[in-house]
């Protein structure tokens, strides 16, 4: 029954989409002749921090910069564990910038931020499970960043193939959806991983609650969850209604103007764990 699921307040940084656009394209999603509403993103990102400070997470947030469309997907920009700030090294060179205004916010907060030597898109491949890190590759975060996180965090980490582009980031096709206490479980589609890659996450997730290509496709994998309630994109049904019945609370947030340029929820969303 939901009543048994314990949320734990999170602290997250995000990004106003004050100049978000799709200009460039660097996924399936995205295609420069698409109209933004720019509008509709910020009221749709202002309900999203609102849900979060409903439920009782913190929301921080960096200053967007000009010329840097893409800012707003702030999941990417670093993986934070125990206070550690890993940084990004984006693959795209129109995103390379990014890198440098996350970098000073973390200083500003008085964090230490390692800038890895290989690419690496944050929390975009890489997520923390609460026991070790399952990072993503094929398409953006290379199997030598993974190496570099396990050294730099001292905790496993475990490399997972990525092989549908529509998924090119870990975060559109798996999120934890508990990452302490006794049960630690995660959400995936297993089509979006290489045969080897399902094996895996089938050995350590027998439990783990399995999504459909049409969820996957209405960005239910780019959720975030506080170990009760999963804030996920409303057209995910099939997902909501199944993590129902799993004793979780959907929490329904429209991004769908983020959609257009293959990002989400998770995607606008970077997690301080310290």
């Amino acid at each position: 029954m939901p009543e048994s699921r314990v949320p734990r307040s999170r602290r997250f940084l995000v990004c106003e989409p004050r100049h978000f656009a799709v200009q460039y394209a660097i996924n399936p999603w995205m295609h420069p002749d698409t109209r933004v509403d720019i509008d509709l993103a910020r009221d749709q990102w202002q309900a999203m921090i609102g849900a979060y400070r409903a439920h009782g997470h913190t929301v921080d947030t960096v200053e967007p910069v000009a010329g840097l469309p893409d800012m707003v997907f702030a999941a990417n920009s670093a993986v934070v564990v125990d206070g550690r700030v890993f940084g990004s090294r984006f693959h795209a060179s129109e995103r390379r910038p990014e890198s440098d205004h996350y970098e000073m916010w973390f200083k500003a907060a008085g964090y230490d931020v390692h800038r890895p030597e290989a690419v690496c898109e944050g929390e975009g491949d890489l997520v923390w499970t609460g026991r070790y890190v399952l990072a993503g590759t094929g398409f953006r975060t290379t199997r030598e960043a993974h190496r570099e996180a396990q050294e730099f965090f001292g905790h496993p980490v475990i490399s997972l193939t990525l092989v549908d582009p529509y998924f090119y980031h870990l975060d559109t096709a798996l999120f934890v959806l508990n990452d302490s206490g006794g049960e630690n479980n995660i959400v995936y589609y297993p089509e979006a991983f290489s045969p080897g890659s399902r094996e895996v996450l089938a050995r350590l997730y027998p439990d783990a609650v399995l999504a459909t290509r049409d969820d996957a496709m209405a960005f239910g994998l780019n959720s975030v969850s506080d170990g009760r309630h999963v804030f996920i994109a409303p057209r995910a049904e099939a997902l909501a209604a199944r993590l129902d019945d799993h004793g979780y609370v959907p929490v329904p947030v429209d991004l769908s103007e983020f959609h257009k340029a293959g990002g989400g929820i998770k995607c606008c969303t970077q997690e301080i764990r310290s």
